[in-house]
This record gives structure tokens, C-alpha cells and sequence, in this order.
């Protein structure tokens, strides 16, 4: 016991969970009950935790403590509740009512059970009367001088008030909670908990400079705790997101594979949508649009809903009546900031390469209001490029230019390669259109660059396309020229195979379609066309 006990004061997690269980809950007390559940919390799925919880409510109720029991009755309507089981977590929420109101006077688990009562009302969407639950259990927490419950609705104040459109003040909240949990002032469990309700909250207004920092310092908590399972499936998440930000594709869809596996091992597979959907935008963006349409349907099934992207995806399979009808119900059902933040670039995109150029520019305006509100700069890059892309679409390309050099310069700043090239292509096409051919060059050879090195194929293709000649001699894709151009200056297949991205296998297949095409049987001979053509 003294050993497991040990194990648990150092945040050993596995070595307790194993001294634990080798006595068995028979042998346990009711408070190494309440700690060996916290501990089965935390290295392993829910369902093995939920009865060594119950079998603490009976011990606690057997002993006469019913504050606790009501504790443990709390603790496994909110776990039960983020879980799914909810059935359970309604019959669990009802013994903790009882027991409450046994007791009568006021006291901290009046707090908790308003904390609990937020969460049904905020699946309700009634903002208001989660609000105000938050607003108790804070006050609540503040006078029994509960950790948890203070830093948990201090959390929740803060998501409320993102939720609501007051990003600033929600953002502060978030802040505060975290001050608590970075200085160890919460229990294993909450802690968990306040770290991944923050960062989720930061993300969803795309404030990726504290979604960094506090993924560092949740990496950094998980990692000093042996045996932890819990919550590093939301760190790998986290860490996948600013991997996709940064142009690390191929370690971002590693960190979600990781995260999903872990949500498994936890059996709450409900969170491996997100993954799947995040999985599908980079496939997407890479070209590869039969796995990116297959991760979309993945998270389909799992109840996250895969648009814009997907919507996106049926544009780059040239099926624009679908994705357009896809925006359509997007814009007319969502409601509130932070679904209008997640959806509006991606919408305006569809409706911009649909031709809907007049519907767009609201929707921009819109998303610039979003980003002042809530002082993301990858926000109000975003909207900047939205506007200067619909500039350019209605036919303003001086118009155009001073947004897309703003975007660019917000887009550099937030460190994200993919899209500081896609401002750069815009900004080639705004300065084609004005004539300016020299400087475009430069702007679209920057971004063909761009593009290439984090694996956007398609985007590649089409800086190409803008790059070659308008009419291409021979039959000549705008990929075959880039593969000729190279092999006229001297490189190998591997060489090309490199610089392009592609494999030996799709160069060799490009080269024997441009030898096919140009009627020459060696490169020499296609190199001298590749001259004569004014290819080189």
C-alpha cells in the first residue's frame, strides 16, 4: 500500500495502477479507491475506471462520508458524459442531485453539480443558462477554495465567452486557468482536462501562438508522467495541427495516425474524426484525392462533419454543383463565430472558383470582422487573402495587390509555408493581369517552390501553368515541359524525380510520353527540341 501510494504522490502512474491492482479494490480504502480511479483515468480506457469509481461511492456511502460519495457520483456523470455513456451519466447525475440536497446548506459539490448542469446546457445550445452555470460553479469554487472546480469553470467561462463572440475576454479566462494548471495547482485528472479545453479553445479562433505554447506545456507535462495515456492522444492532435501550420505534412498526418491509435487504446473512438478530418485536408492538398476522399468518409461516420473540405475536394475533382449546393448548406446552418471562423475561408474558395464572386466578397468581410474580434493573425490572414482573391475575381487586380502583400506578410509571420505560396500565386496572377510579367515570374517561380517542398502537387501544377507559354508546342502538358526543361539542362531521372517530388517511376513515364509526343528517341534528341522551342 505505502508503495502504490508512493507511486501515486510522484506521478507514477503505471507503477500505482500496478501496485493497485495487484492488492485488488477488495483491499483498498475509499480515498485509495478515489485515487486508484483517477489512476485508471489516466493510463488506461474509461470503462476500467468506471467501477473502481462506483465501488469508492459505495465505500464512501458505507462509511458515512456523502460528500465524497457524492464526489465519486460527479465525477462519473461528467467521465460517463464525455464518454458517450449517457444513459449512465443521467442516473449518475441524479444520485449526485440526491445526495446534495440531503445535504442542504451550501457547499462545493453545489458547484460541481452546476458545472455538470453546463455541460447538458450547452449540448442544449443554450448559451445563456450555461453561462450563467459557469458563473456559479466559479463563484462556488472560489469560496470553498476548490483548485479544480475554480480552474475547471474559470475554463469553461472561457470557452463560453469565445462561443459567444467575445474572443478577447474568453482568451483572458483561458489564461487565467492555465496560470493555475502550468503552476500545479490541480489534480492529475482536471489538469488534463483544463490543458486540452484551452488549447482547443485558442485553436478554434486559429491563436496557433498560444496553441503552441501550451501544447509545449502540455507535451511537457505528459512526458514527466510515466505511463499516461490520457490526453496525449489530444497532445498528438494539437502537435499535428502546427505541423500541418509550419509545412511538416508527413509529421503531421504521423502525429494524428499516433493520436488515433491512442483514442483507441482509450476506447473513445468519437475523437478519431478529427483526426480523419484533418487527415483529409493535408491528402487533399497533396492531390492524393481518393485517400483524402476516404478520410473524409471516415470522419463522416465517426459524427464530425468533413466540410469545407470535402466540399473542396469535389471542386478538385471538377464536380462544382455539388460543392457549391455542400457551401450553400454550410453557410444557411451555421451559427455562431467560431463555426463561421472554421468554415468561411474554405467556402469562400468554393464560391470564388465557382464564379460567385458577389456572394464571396460578404463572406470576406465577415471573416475580416471575425479576425479584429478576436486579433488572430492567422485569422486576419485569411481575410486579407479572401479579400484580395475577390478583388482578383472581379476583375480589380490593383485592387487585389495591397491585400494579397498583406496576407502574405501576416501568413510569413505565423511561420506557414503553404500558405505564404498560395498568396504568392495570387499575387503572380494580379500582377499577369497588370502586365507586370518579370515580377510575376519571380512571385510564381517563389511559390511553385513553396509548393513543391511541402508536397501540394496540385498547386505545383498549376504555378506551372501559369509560368509556361500559353500554347504549349507539341502536345505538351504543363508537367511534361517541367520534366523536359530539366532533362535539357542535364539532370537524371533521379535528379528530376527530386526537384519535382515525384518518384523515378512517374518521371520515367512523363519521358516516355514526351518521346511519344515530340516522335524522338533519346533524350539528346528531345533536349534539342526543348532548344529549338524556346523551352529552355
Amino acid at each position: 500500500m505505502d508503495t502504490a501510494a508512493d507511486h501515486y504522490a510522484r506521478g507514477d502512474w503505471q507503477a500505482a495502477y500496478d501496485a493497485w491492482s495487484r492488492t485488488g479494490p477488495d483491499g483498498l480504502s475509499a480515498a485509495e479507491l478515489d485515487c486508484f480511479g483517477a489512476v485508471v483515468e489516466l493510463v488506461g480506457p474509461y470503462d476500467e475506471a468506471v467501477p473502481v469509481l462506483q465501488r469508492a461511492f459505495r465505500a464512501h456511502q458505507e462509511s458515512g462520508d456523502l460528500h465524497a460519495a457524492a464526489g465519486c457520483a460527479l465525477r462519473l456523470a461528467i467521465g460517463l458524459a464525455e464518454h458517450g455513456d449517457h444513459a449512465l451519466a443521467g442516473g449518475w447525475a441524479a444520485r449526485a442531485a440526491e445526495l446534495v440536497d440531503e445535504f442542504g446548506a451550501d457547499c462545493v459539490e453545489r458547484g460541481w453539480m452546476a458545472l455538470l448542469t453546463m455541460f447538458r446546457a450547452l449540448g442544449e445550445g443554450d448559451l445563456a443558462a450555461a453561462t450563467r452555470l459557469a458563473d456559479e460553479a466559479h463563484d462556488t469554487g472560489h469560496r470553498f477554495h476548490d483548485a479544480d472546480l475554480s480552474a475547471m469553470s474559470t475554463c469553461a467561462k472561457g470557452r463560453l465567452s469565445i462561443m459567444s463572440g467575445h474572443f478577447a475576454e474568453g482568451l483572458t479566462q483561458l489564461d487565467d486557468a492555465m496560470v493555475r494548471v502550468v503552476a500545479g495547482e490541480l489534480s492529475p485528472v482536471i489538469a488534463g482536462h483544463v490543458y486540452c479545453t484551452a488549447i482547443e479553445g485558442a485553436q478554434e479562433v486559429s491563436d496557433f501562438g498560444r496553441v503552441a505554447e501550451w501544447t509545449a506545456a502540455l507535451e511537457r507535462w505528459c512526458d514527466a508522467q510515466p505511463g499516461l495515456l490520457a490526453f496525449t492522444g489530444q497532445c498528438a492532435v494539437h502537435r499535428g495541427q502546427l505541423m500541418r501550420l509550419r509545412g511538416a505534412w508527413d509529421d503531421a498526418l504521423r502525429e494524428w495516425s499516433l493520436a488515433a491509435e491512442r483514442y483507441v487504446a482509450l476506447r473513445t473512438p468519437a475523437p478519431v474524426g478529427l483526426t480523419a478530418r484533418e487527415t483529409g485536408d493535408v491528402l487533399r492538398l497533396r492531390g492524393d484525392l481518393a485517400a483524402a476522399d476516404e478520410a473524409y468518409q471516415r470522419a463522416a461516420d465517426l459524427g464530425v462533419d468533413p466540410q469545407p473540405g470535402l466540399a473542396l475536394l469535389w471542386l478538385a475533382q471538377g464536380r462544382s454543383s455539388p460543392a457549391v449546393a455542400a457551401v450553400d448548406r454550410l453557410l444557411a446552418s451555421s451559427d455562431g463565430p467560431l463555426e463561421r471562423c472554421r468554415i468561411l475561408p474554405g467556402s469562400i474558395e468554393v464560391l470564388l472558383a465557382s464564379g460567385a464572386v458577389e456572394r464571396a466578397r460578404p463572406l470576406a468581410v465577415e471573416l475580416g470582422s471575425l479576425a479584429s474580434a478576436a486579433g488572430s493573425a492567422v485569422l486576419s490572414a485569411a481575410a486579407a487573402q479572401a479579400h484580395g482573391a475577390v478583388e482578383l475575381a472581379a476583375g480589380d487586380a490593383a485592387g487585389g495587390l495591397p491585400y494579397l502583400r498583406k496576407a502574405h506578410q501576416l501568413w510569413a509571420q505565423s511561420s506557414s509555408p503553404y500558405d505564404v505560396a498560395v498568396t504568392r500565386l495570387l499575387i503572380g496572377r494580379c500582377l499577369l493581369a497588370l502586365g507586370d510579367t518579370s515580377s510575376a515570374e519571380r512571385e510564381l517561380t517563389a511559390a511553385r517552390a513553396a509548393f513543391r517542398q511541402v508536397g501540394a502537387a496540385p498547386m505545383a501544377d498549376l504555378a506551372s501553368s501559369l509560368l509556361a507559354p500559353a500554347s504549349l508546342p507539341g502536345g505538351l502538358t504543363a508537367r511534361e515541359v517541367e520534366v523536359l526543361r530539366l532533362v535539357a539542362s542535364g539532370r537524371s531521372n533521379p535528379q528530376v524525380a527530386a526537384e519535382l517530388v515525384l518518384s523515378e517511376k512517374t518521371v520515367a513515364r512523363h519521358l516516355s510520353n514526351i518521346f511519344g509526343k515530340l516522335d524522338v528517341a533519346s533524350r539528346t534528341a528531345a533536349a534539342a527540341y526543348a532548344y529549338e522551342h524556346g523551352l529552355v
